[in-house]
C-alpha cells in the first residue's frame, strides 16, 4: 500500500468515485457474464459434491470409517480439522441427510488420490442411517454431500495454543482429524485429548490414536467400564481429571453424546476459565426432546396434521409431537435438506404459516428477526399442534 500523505489518502474516495462513474458511462451496453471469482469459489467449494464409497474397514467393533472421493478423481473442498460433512442418503426413494465430523485430515483432501474419511457407530436403536452405514452400505455407493461445514475447530486469533480435547465414544472423530495435522506439521498446536470409553475392546480409532501419538499429541485414554485389567484413568471425565491434564494457559474442545455434554458443562464450570477457551460441537437433534426444560410432556404422545406448502403444492402429512419437524418431513417423503440437524447452520430455515411449537432450547440458534417473524430451524423445532409450514422447492 502507498501512502500519499493524509490529505491526499483522505480525498482519495472522491477521485476513486469519479473513476467509477466514469467507467460505467463508458461501458458497453451488453453485460459481460464473465464471473472469475465466482468460478474459483466453485471449483474449492461446489455446493454438492458427487461422491463414492471406495473403502469401509472397522474402527472399533461397533463402528466403521468409511472413505469417500469424487466421483471425478478431482481434490475435495479445503476444510479445517474439526468440521463435518453433510451427507444426502437415498433411503427407498427418499432423501435423508445426516451430518458426520471428519475422521481425516485436511491435508488428505488434497492429496494425490484426495479421500475425506468418517467414523460412525452402530446406534442402539435410534439411528437408523447409522445402523444403515454400518450394515448395508457397500464399497461403490454413490452419495451426494457437501462438506467444510461447522465452527468447530482450531483458530490461533482465538484459541489457546494448548487444546484440551474431551472426547467421547465416536466424539474422538474432529480430534482425530486434529490429531493428523499436528503430526504433518500443518497445525501449530499441541493437543491433549482425554478419550472416554466404557471398555478397552471398543476403543474407536485405538490404532489410530496410538500412531499419532508423540509430542505434540498426547492421548489418555479414560474407562468408565468395569474392565478389571485396565491400568489407566478409571471413572468420567471429571473436573479433578481435566485439571491433572491441563498445562498452562489451555482451550478445551467437547464431543460426545448428548449425555456427556450436560456433565461436562457443570464440569469444565469449575475450572474458572474464561468462557471463550470452551467450545462444545453441536450435538445434533435431541435424543429425547420430552426431557428439556418447558415442552409439555403431555403432548409427546399426540400426532398432529403438518401442512407443507412448497409454491402452490400442499402437502397434509402426519407429525409427531415428540419428532423434529424435518423427520416428519423425512418420513413422508418431502425433501426438506439439513446440514447440521442441530438447529445451528439454517440451513433448514422454515416459515411458519400458523400453528404452535417448541423448539428445543439448546439447539435454538435462530435470529433474533426469525424469531419476530415466525421462521424455525425445522430441524429443531417441534410440534405441538396441527402446523402450516412453508418450504424451498427443490
Amino acid at each position: 500500500m502507498k501512502i500519499k500523505g493524509f490529505l491526499k489518502d483522505v480525498g482519495g474516495a472522491s477521485r476513486v468515485t469519479q473513476k467509477r462513474l466514469d467507467a460505467f458511462s463508458n461501458a458497453s451496453d451488453i453485460p459481460e457474464m464473465i464471473d472469475p471469482i465466482g468460478e474459483v469459489k466453485r471449483q474449492w467449494h461446489p455446493d454438492t459434491l458427487k461422491l463414492v464409497v471406495t473403502d469401509i474397514r472397522e474402527a472399533s467393533k461397533t463402528a466403521k470409517t468409511i472413505r469417500f472421493e469424487r466421483e471425478d478423481g478431482e481434490k475435495l473442498p479445503f476444510f479445517y480439522a474439526g468440521q463435518y460433512i453433510s451427507l444426502a442418503f437415498n433411503m427407498d426413494g427418499h432423501i435423508v441427510c445426516r451430518p458426520y465430523s471428519i475422521s481425516s485430515a485436511p491435508f488428505e483432501a488434497r492429496a494425490n488420490k484426495p479421500f475425506v474419511e468418517i467414523t460412525v457407530r452402530r446406534s442402539k436403536g435410534d439411528g437408523w442411517i447409522s445402523d444403515y452405514i454400518n450394515d448395508e452400505l457397500k464399497v461403490g455407493t454413490h452419495i451426494m454431500g457437501n462438506m467444510g461445514l461447522g465452527q468447530f475447530y482450531y483458530e490461533p486469533l482465538r484459541d489457546a495454543k494448548n487444546i484440551v480435547a474431551l472426547a467421547g465414544g465416536v466424539g474422538i472423530t474432529p480430534f482425530v482429524s486434529m490429531a493428523k495435522e499436528i503430526a504433518r506439521g500443518t497445525m501449530d498446536a499441541n493437543l491433549t485429548i482425554l478419550f472416554g470409553s466404557v471398555s478397552s475392546d471398543d476403543i474407536i480409532l485405538k490404532e489410530e490414536l496410538d500412531k499419532l501419538s508423540g509430542e505434540r499429541v498426547r492421548v489418555v485414554h479414560v474407562l468408565s467400564g468395569d474392565d478389571p485389567d485396565w491400568k489407566g484413568e478409571r471413572g468420567f471425565l471429571s473436573a479433578e481429571l481435566i485439571q491433572k491434564y491441563s498445562e498452562g494457559d489451555c482451550s478445551y474442545f467437547i464431543c460426545g453424546p448428548q449425555v456427556m455434554y450436560k456433565f461436562l458443562h457443570e464440569e469444565v464450570a469449575k475450572l474458572d476459565v474464561p468462557d471463550r477457551r470452551i467450545r462444545f460441537e453441536v450435538f445434533g437433534q435431541a435424543k429425547d426432546i420430552t426431557k428439556f426444560p418447558g415442552y409439555p410432556k403431555e403432548m409427546s404422545d399426540k400426532t398432529f396434521e403438518l401442512s407443507v406448502m412448497r409454491g402452490i403444492k400442499k402437502d397434509v402429512i402426519p407429525a409427531k409431537a415428540c419428532e423434529s419437524i424435518v423427520t416428519a418431513c423425512e418420513r413422508a417423503g418431502i425433501i426438506l435438506l439439513t446440514d447440521c440437524r442441530s438447529g445451528e447452520c439454517g440451513f433448514c430455515r422454515t416459515k411458519v404459516i400458523r400453528g404452535d411449537y417448541y423448539v428445543c432450547p439448546e439447539n435454538d440458534g435462530r435470529r433474533a428477526a426469525d424469531k419476530d417473524f415466525n421462521y424455525v430451524h425445522a430441524c429443531s423445532a417441534y410440534p405441538l399442534g396441527d402446523m402450516t409450514i412453508k418450504i424451498p422447492i427443490v
